[in-house]
C-alpha cells in the first residue's frame, strides 16, 4: 500500500472511531498494534494527536479500565480527510487476492456495521476473525460504484456475516440479507438448538448447509 493510501486509511479509521465513541478518541481496544503504528505516521505529520497522561487518566475513569493509548484527528487531519473525500479520485482496486482469498465489495451501511463490529472486538464473546480488523482499516472506497473493497479469506467472510447478524438483530436486516445474496453465508438459529449458526447458501434457491466449523470463527 502506498504512503498516501496508508495515511488516508489511518485518517478514516480515526474518523470512524470518533463517530462511534462519544468522547471523540479512538482507544487502544479499538486499534491493533499494526493500526497504532499507522497512526504514528499521521501524528508525526500533525494530522492526529496522541492523548497525554492526564487525558488517558480521564478516559480510564470514563471507561472504567486502564487506557494506555488513545488518538484523535487534529483540525488539520479533519481538513485533509475532507479534502481527500472531495477529490474525484480514480477507482483503486485492492491488491490481488492471495490464494484462499476473495474480493468483497461492501455498501457503506455494511461497512459502518462492520466497523462497529471490529471496534467491539475486545468485548465480544465471538470476536472478529484474525486479520479482519486490519483488512477493514485498509479497505479502499470506490466512488464509482459506492462500495468498499476488501480481499478476505472465507473465515473472514463468515466473520463479516456474524457482524452483520448482530446488526440485523439491533438495527436493520437489509445489510445481512444483501451480503448473503452476494457471498452466500448468513447466520440463522440452528433448528435443533436455536444457537446462531453460520449457514452457507448455494446457488440453487432454497438450498443451504451449515458451514464447516473448521472454516468459521463461531
Amino acid at each position: 500500500m502506498r504512503i498516501r493510501d496508508k495515511r488516508l486509511a489511518a485518517l478514516e479509521m480515526l474518523d470512524a472511531g470518533k463517530q462511534a465513541a462519544g468522547h471523540g478518541w479512538v482507544l487502544d481496544d479499538q486499534a491493533s498494534a499494526t493500526v497504532q503504528y499507522g497512526v504514528d505516521r499521521v501524528v508525526s505529520e500533525g494530522l492526529a494527536e496522541l492523548a497525554d497522561r492526564d487525558t488517558r487518566a480521564e478516559l480510564s475513569a470514563l471507561t472504567s479500565r486502564p487506557v494506555r493509548w488513545a488518538a484523535r484527528l487534529t483540525p488539520h487531519g479533519r481538513d485533509a480527510l475532507l479534502y481527500a473525500r472531495a477529490l474525484p479520485l480514480p477507482v483503486q482496486d485492492p491488491d490481488e487476492p492471495a490464494p484462499g482469498e476473495q474480493r468483497v465489495h461492501l455498501r457503506p451501511a455494511q461497512m459502518d456495521a462492520l466497523r462497529r463490529f471490529v471496534a467491539l472486538a475486545a468485548e465480544l464473546t465471538t470476536p472478529p476473525a484474525d486479520g479482519l480488523a486490519e483488512r477493514v482499516h485498509a479497505a479502499h472506497f470506490s466512488r464509482t460504484d459506492n462500495r468498499w473493497r476488501l480481499c478476505l479469506t472465507q473465515q473472514q467472510i463468515t466473520s463479516v456475516a456474524y457482524g452483520l447478524y448482530l446488526y440485523r438483530l439491533t438495527c436493520s436486516e437489509a445489510e445481512a440479507n444483501r451480503f448473503a445474496r452476494e457471498y452466500h453465508v448468513i447466520y440463522r438459529p440452528c433448528p435443533d438448538t436455536g444457537e446462531p449458526t453460520a449457514v452457507v447458501l448455494t446457488q440453487a434457491p432454497g438450498t443451504a448447509h451449515v458451514a464447516d466449523p473448521r472454516t468459521t470463527q463461531v
